[in-house]
C-alpha cells in the first residue's frame, strides 16, 4: 500500500505544477500579443524615423548634430544589458549574458574605460555572481516598460555623449523579429554616425525645403530617434521575454501531462498488484478455515 499511496501523492502533486505551469503559459499569452502589437508598432516608427535622420544628413544641406559626429579616438564607452527581472523563461536570461559578457571584453579590448549597466535582476544576480563592477543596476524596466522612463535613461546618454563622457554606447538585449524568431544581439545606438544602405539609396533621392532651417529641425529630430531606438530595444525585450516564458511553460505543462501519464500507469500496476494480494490472502484465509 506504500507504493501506491506514494506514486498517489506523486501525482497529485505534478497536476499542480500543471495547474500552475499552464496558468503562467495562458498568462504569458495575454502579455505577450500586447507586449507584439507595441513591438510591431515601434518598429515602424523607428524605421520611419531613421529614414528621416538619414534624409536630412544626405539631402545635400550642412547638417551638423553632435550625435551624428564620431568621436575621435574612442575612450569612454557604455555597455547596457538588457535582462529579465523574472525567471522560468527557458533561455533568455543565459543568452543575454553570454553575448553580455562577449560583448564586454570586446569593448574592453579596444578601449581603456568600459562602463557596464545591466537591466534586470536576473542579469544584475548573474553578473555580480561572475564579480563584475556594476556601475548602475536597473530594476524598474518590467515587463511593460514605459518611454517615459526609458527617456530618462536617454537624456542621461545625450547628456553625456554631447560633454564628452562617452564615446559608444551599446546595448545587448534580445531582438524580436517575428513570432518564431527572436535573438540575443549586441548594437551600437551611439554614435548615430551610421546609416544603413538603404536609407542612404532612398534619401539620394529627397529634396527637402527646411523651415524654419535645417539646424533647427535636425536638433529635434536626432535626439529623438536615439530616444525611440532605446525605447525599441526595450520593448523588443519585453515581448521576447513573454515569448520565451510561454513556450517554457507550454514545456513544462506537457512535461507534467507525460509524467501524470506514466505515474497512472504506474500507481494502476500497484494497486492491482495489491489488491491481487489481498484477495490471495483472503482465499488463502478461507482455504484454511475450511481445512
Amino acid at each position: 500500500m506504500a507504493k501506491a499511496r506514494a506514486l498517489d501523492r506523486r501525482r497529485k502533486s505534478i497536476r499542480s505544477i500543471r495547474k500552475i505551469t499552464r496558468t503562467m503559459e495562458l498568462i504569458s499569452t495575454a502579455k505577450f500579443r500586447k507586449a507584439m502589437d507595441r513591438a510591431l508598432a515601434a518598429s515602424a516608427y523607428t524605421k520611419r524615423i531613421m529614414a528621416l535622420v538619414g534624409h536630412l544628413t544626405t539631402a545635400g544641406a550642412e547638417v551638423k548634430h553632435p550625435l551624428l559626429e564620431v568621436h575621435e579616438p574612442m575612450s569612454k564607452a557604455v555597455l547596457l544589458v538588457i535582462s529579465a527581472n523574472r525567471g522560468l523563461c527557458g533561455g533568455y536570461n543565459s543568452s543575454i549574458l553570454r553575448h553580455g559578457v562577449s560583448q564586454f571584453k570586446l569593448l574592453q579590448g579596444a578601449l581603456p574605460e568600459v562602463r557596464l549597466e545591466v537591466a534586470g535582476k536576473r542579469g544584475i544576480s548573474a553578473f555580480r555572481f561572475r564579480k563584475y563592477d556594476l556601475a548602475e543596476r536597473f530594476t524598474n524596466f518590467e515587463d511593460k516598460p514605459t518611454f517615459a522612463d526609458v527617456d530618462v535613461l536617454a537624456r542621461r546618454y545625450l547628456e553625456w555623449y554631447q560633454s564628452g563622457q562617452l564615446d559608444r554606447l551599446d546595448v545587448v538585449y534580445t531582438k524580436f523579429e517575428s513570432l518564431g524568431r527572436q535573438y540575443a544581439t549586441a548594437e551600437t545606438l551611439l554614435p548615430l554616425a551610421r546609416l544603413d544602405d538603404e536609407e542612404r539609396h532612398s534619401a539620394a533621392a529627397v529634396h527637402y525645403e527646411f523651415l524654419p532651417s535645417a539646424a533647427s529641425i535636425v536638433d529635434e529630430v536626432v535626439p529623438a530617434s536615439f530616444k525611440v531606438k532605446l525605447f525599441k530595444c526595450f520593448l523588443d525585450a519585453a515581448v521576447s521575454e513573454q515569448i520565451a516564458r510561454r513556450v517554457a511553460m507550454k514545456n513544462a505543462t506537457e512535461n507534467a501531462e507525460g509524467m501524470i501519464g506514466s505515474l497512472s500507469i504506474a500507481y494502476n500496476r500497484a494497486r492491482q498488484g495489491q489488491i491481487t494480494g489481498e484477495l490471495l490472502e483472503i482465499i488463502g484465509g478461507a482455504e484454511a478455515l475450511n481445512k
